[in-house]
C-alpha cells in the first residue's frame, strides 16, 4: 500500500507524472488532484492506491498529481494547468467545494470529465465516489454514546466539527446530532474547525474547559482523528479524562485508542473507494460507460447539478476490541507499525501479536 510514488509537482505546474512517466498532457493522462497533506490518508494511501490502479488498467497511461496544501487557489491554479495541457479526465478531491463551480463547469465546455473524489464538488461533475457521510456521522455519535455507557442521558458533550469548506462535514455533523441531540443531556460547546487543524481543536477545547468548567464535560465528538489529537492533549493539560471520539483510522488514532485515550476512530476502506475512482476515470477516458460502477445518484450540495453518477461506501466503527480484525487484517497496518514500543504493552493487553 505505501506504493512509493514521485513527489507532487508545485503549484500551478501540472503535477509531476506520478507513475514515473514522462510529463505532459495528452489523451493518455489522468490528473489526480488531493487537498491537503496534514491528514496522512492522502499520501499514504489514496494517491498511490489510484496511481497503482491507474497503471494496471491502462499500462500507457499516465498520472500527474498534485496536491493543493489545504490552498483553494493553488488547486484551482493546479487545475487549469491541467486542462492547459490537454487532461481530458481529472479526479478531484476539493480543497473548497463551492469554490470549484466555475473551473468544473469551463473543463466540461471542453470535453474534459471530472471525477470528484472523496468530496463532491459544486459543477458538472461526471461522477463521484465517496461515502455516505451522514451515516458515518451517525456511526461516530452512536460509538460516543456507547463510550458515555449509563451516564449517557445525563451528560454534556463538546462538538469540534471539520472544516466549513468541505462538503463532507455538514453530513458528518448532522448524522451526529441525529444521534448525540436524542441520546445526551446536552451540547455544550460546538466549533467548527477551518482546514481541519490539530492545533486549532486543541485551542478550542481549552476554551471550551475554561469556559465550561472541568467537571461539566463528559465527552467530545471530533470529527476526525487528527483534531483529536489536539483535542486530547488540551484534556491531558487540564487534567479532564473523558471519552473523544474521531475518524479515517489514522496510525495515530489507533495508538491513542490502545492506550486508552481516545474511544474510537471509523474505518473507512479506502483500498475498494480509491481503485473503483480509478476504473471510473480510465473508463471515462477511453470514452467507456460508467453506469455498472456508479450505481447511485446525488445531487450538489446548491442542488444546482441533479443525478450526478455515484458510488458510496459503508464504513464501521473501530475499537481496541477489533483494530486486529480491521485495519491489520486489511494489511492497512501492520502489527509492527501499530505497537511501536511505547504501545506495545497496551497491544499485549488487547491481544494483538
Amino acid at each position: 500500500m505505501a506504493l512509493s510514488v514521485a513527489a507532487c509537482g508545485k503549484a500551478g505546474d501540472g503535477g509531476k507524472a506520478a507513475d514515473g512517466g514522462g510529463g505532459g498532457g495528452d489523451s493518455k493522462t489522468i490528473g489526480l488532484l488531493l487537498p491537503e497533506n496534514k491528514t496522512t490518508r492522502y499520501e499514504t494511501f489514496d494517491r498511490p492506491l489510484m496511481t497503482a490502479k491507474i497503471r494496471e488498467l491502462c499500462g500507457d497511461c499516465k498520472v500527474m498529481y498534485n496536491n493543493a496544501a489545504q490552498d483553494t487557489e493553488n488547486q484551482k491554479k493546479q487545475f487549469d494547468a491541467l486542462i492547459t495541457q490537454g487532461v481530458k479526465v481529472i479526479i478531484l478531491d476539493p480543497v473548497d467545494y463551492k469554490a470549484t463551480k466555475s473551473w468544473v463547469n469551463q473543463a466540461a465546455k471542453k470535453g474534459v470529465k471530472v471525477v470528484a473524489y472523496d468530496r463532491l464538488a459544486e459543477g458538472q461533475i461526471s461522477a463521484y465516489v465517496s461515502y455516505d457521510n451522514e451515516k458515518i456521522g451517525r456511526l461516530q455519535g452512536e460509538a460516543l454514546v456507547k463510550a458515555l455507557g449509563d451516564k449517557a442521558k445525563e451528560s454534556d458533550v463538546v462538538m469540534i466539527n471539520g472544516s466549513p469548506t468541505d462538503p463532507n462535514a455538514p453530513f458528518f455533523k448532522k448524522g451526529a446530532h441525529s444521534v448525540l441531540d436524542k441520546q445526551v443531556k446536552k451540547i455544550s460547546y460546538e466549533q467548527d474547525i477551518p482546514d481541519w487543524s490539530s492545533d486549532e481543536a486543541n485551542k478550542k477545547m481549552s476554551a471550551a474547559i475554561d469556559s465550561l468548567g472541568k467537571s461539566a464535560i463528559q465527552g467530545v465528538y471530533s470529527a476526525n482523528d487528527g483534531m483529536a489529537g489536539g483535542i486530547i492533549t488540551a484534556l491531558k493539560n487540564q487534567g479532564v479524562k473523558v471519552p473523544v471520539g474521531g475518524q479515517d483510522s489514522e496510525l495515530a488514532g489507533l495508538q491513542r485508542i490502545l492506550k486508552g485515550d481516545q474511544a474510537f476512530t471509523i474505518y473507512k476502506q479506502i483500498k475498494p473507494q480509491a481503485d473503483i475512482t480509478a476504473e471510473i476515470a480510465v473508463k471515462l477516458l477511453k470514452g467507456e460507460k460508467t453506469d455498472s460502477l456508479t450505481p447511485t445518484k446525488v445531487d450538489s450540495l446548491s442542488g444546482e447539478v441533479k443525478g450526478i453518477p455515484a458510488k458510496l461506501y459503508d464504513a464501521q466503527i473501530v475499537t481496541k476490541d477489533n483494530i486486529e480484525d480491521t485495519l491489520v487484517k486489511d494489511k492497512v497496518y501492520k502489527v509492527s507499525d501499530i505497537c511501536t514500543p511505547d504501545v506495545k504493552a497496551a497491544c499485549e493487553a488487547a491481544g494483538i501479536k
